[in-house]
């Protein structure tokens, strides 16, 4: 993304679809992890009602909100380092 407004070129039309796709795969991973970790025990124990009930939906709220939190904070990352460290110039030497 060296220019402001053109094209971009085929290698950063890669590198966008590299990083959405690790962004999705490691907040998909995550987000199971989670989910495992705090519904788990309500899957694998036999717990009063309550307990299972509120275990399996915080498992249920925290999942989704680890998966965004976790593509927005790749996908903003990788924009932000995307960036010239200088307006205006392409090179460190020019």
């Amino acid at each position: 993304m060296t220019t402001y407004g053109g094209r971009r070129t085929q290698a950063e039309r890669d590198a966008i679809t590299v990083e959405i796709g690790y962004a999705l795969c490691s907040a998909a991973f995550a987000a199971a992890l989670v989910f495992g970790a705090v519904a788990g025990p309500a899957l694998l124990f036999d717990l009063p009602d309550t307990a299972r009930l509120l275990l399996l939906r915080a498992g249920t709220v925290l999942a989704p909100v680890l998966f965004a939190a976790r593509v927005i904070s790749v996908l903003v990352r990788f924009r932000a380092s995307a960036q010239p460290s200088q307006p205006g110039r392409t090179s460190p030497d020019s």
